[in-house]
């Protein structure tokens, strides 16, 4: 078998950098912070980077394979329509709303069927990404244009 990438595999990774360099020119679009740090930027430009060097890894390293399995397409396609609604639903509720409901969907749609599991889910998962990335790192929260629970609970 030759080490030369099946054209597959260097889609794949032609993909993966040309994602991770949109990325990376989106993360710099984000604005500094009040006292003129990176503030927000750090965690997607991280990600981004991440892409980038994985695609280049990929087309390094990538083989021919077996044929793909399909049968986790549905779960990858719910995923995708997760994470759509999930970022609309920011915008509209705020991101204590939308994470305590998407955390426990995401979670289902990985076969998570524990209702103990999927509650705490729904309350630590909000309550943890909060502390870590608004209190912790003083990012700003995104806010809900018709409903945001911080409005109610008050503070952020």
């Amino acid at each position: 078998m030759s080490t030369q990438a099946a054209p597959a595999a260097r889609g794949v990774g032609v993909a993966l950098i040309l994602i991770g360099i949109g990325a990376t020119v989106t993360s710099l679009s984000i604005d500094l912070d009040q006292y003129g740090r990176w503030g927000a930027r750090y965690f997607p430009l991280g990600g981004s980077i991440t892409l980038v060097v994985l695609g280049l890894l990929e087309l390094r390293g990538a083989k021919v394979s077996a044929p793909t399995d399909r049968r986790h397409l549905p779960a990858i396609g719910a995923l995708l329509i997760l994470s759509l609604a999930y970022i609309w639903s920011i915008s509209a509720f705020g991101y204590l709303v939308s994470t305590a409901l998407a955390a426990p969907a995401a979670l289902w749609i990985f076969g998570v069927r524990n209702p103990i599991g999927l509650l705490a889910a729904g309350v630590l998962c909000p309550a943890i990404y909060h502390g870590i990335f608004f209190v912790a790192l003083g990012v700003f929260p995104p806010l809900g244009q018709y409903f945001d629970l911080l409005d109610v609970i008050g503070g952020y």
